[in-house]
């Protein structure tokens, strides 16, 4: 038996909340499209970031830990799947459309340039007088115009709800959004699943690499209560089992009251629809304001003393030299440039070519880039 896209589209109608973003009324896409015919609009933009060069090198792009530092760290890649997999949960339990959800954490750091926030904050800097650098800014432009894939449009002709998810995503100060309505419910679970994901699992990764130790976390409430949730009665030394027990109990405690706070917060303030949803003052997705001063409290946690550690440290100032040069190089001697980037140039000018090509890099092709321009290599 087929199921076609307007049997999946009634489905939706039937059994999504009326807050959900049905995908029957999505508003379109900038570049008119025949519809799919077993896929409806949400799923066909999924698939097609899943097909993206930019997401393919998501797996060699730093979360924390730099690729070479062991193959058990998440990398960008990793992240995003973890993402897209606690978002989808959220959005079941708050019967949203799971698949726009989806699509929205799939594609939220397809912008991130290598090695992590570093390479986001050096290339910000590098480009200050040109515009900037903001990786959901940049998603928005790998998704519109830098992916080359299709022959009648630049970009992914991506619908207007999964851009939107885009230009709405906040979890780490996005200075791209200046707008005053939320965005919909189902952009605001790809945000707070975002937040979620990267606490627990640099969490995860900060215990594995030794960096972090169960007695260092004692006194946060957090930690307090993923122990609780994962039964786990001597967290001295740790466990990889117990290590594992500990963190799937915290992503599970935190989606359990985030659900149940939502609900709370949609019943309270009557968010009956959509519109209601995104006119709210503030988000409708969310946690009560004692566990987001806990959420608050274990991320100033880690960015003291896992982000701000020695050993990560000096990848970011590895990172910093690395960008900083080539970018520099590039701009003195454009030539260097491959061809198909040096084309660029007249459209978007010659920093923001630069900035867009070393963004795409992964941190082992900025690393060999570097190593090919600056230590007298004669092969090309």
């Amino acid at each position: 038996m087929l199921i076609t896209r307007q049997q999946i589209e009634q489905w939706e109608h039937e059994h999504l909340a009326p807050y959900a973003t049905l995908s029957a009324s999505s508003k379109g896409r900038m570049y008119d499209e025949a519809p799919p015919k077993y896929r409806t609009e949400y799923q066909r933009d999924r698939d097609r970031i899943l097909h993206t060069t930019a997401f393919r090198r998501l797996e060699y792009k730093t979360q924390v830990f730099i690729n070479y530092e062991g193959d058990h760290y998440r990398t960008r890649l990793t992240h995003t799947l973890e993402v897209a997999q606690i978002g989808r949960s959220i959005a079941l339990g708050l019967a949203a459309n799971v698949d726009l959800t989806e699509a929205i954490c799939l594609v939220h750091d397809i912008g991130h340039p290598p090695f992590g926030h570093a390479g986001e904050e050096i290339l910000d800097q590098l480009m200050a007088t040109h515009g900037g650098f903001e990786h959901n800014r940049q998603t928005y432009r790998v998704v519109t115009e830098l992916e080359q894939r299709y022959p009648h449009f630049e970009g992914l002709n991506l619908t207007y709800e999964t851009l939107e998810g885009i230009t709405k995503h906040k979890a780490k100060a996005n200075s791209y959004e200046t707008k005053t309505t939320q965005g919909h419910i189902e952009a605001q679970i790809a945000d707070v699943a975002d937040s979620l994901a990267y606490t627990a699992h640099d969490l995860d990764d900060g215990l594995r690499s030794g960096m972090l130790t169960p007695d260092s976390l004692k006194h946060l409430a957090l930690w307090q209560a993923a122990i609780h949730q994962s039964a786990v009665t001597d967290e001295g030394m740790l466990t990889d089992r117990q290590r594992h027990q500990i963190i799937r109990g915290l992503i599970g405690y935190e989606i359990h009251q985030l659900l149940e706070h939502t609900e709370l917060t949609i019943n309270h303030y009557h968010l009956t629809n959509r519109e209601k949803i995104i006119k709210h003052t503030s988000y409708t997705v969310g946690y009560d304001d004692v566990l987001t001063q806990q959420n608050r409290a274990l991320k100033d946690y880690l960015f003291e003393n896992l982000y701000q550690h020695s050993r990560v440290m000096r990848m970011t100032v590895k990172a910093e030299k690395i960008i900083t040069d080539l970018f520099q190089q590039f701009i003195e001697k454009p030539t260097i440039l491959p061809e198909h980037i040096q084309t660029r140039i007249p459209k978007v000018g010659l920093e923001r070519t630069v900035c867009d090509y070393i963004a795409g890099m992964t941190d082992r092709y900025a690393i060999d880039e570097h190593q090919k321009i600056f230590n007298n290599d004669i092969n090309p």
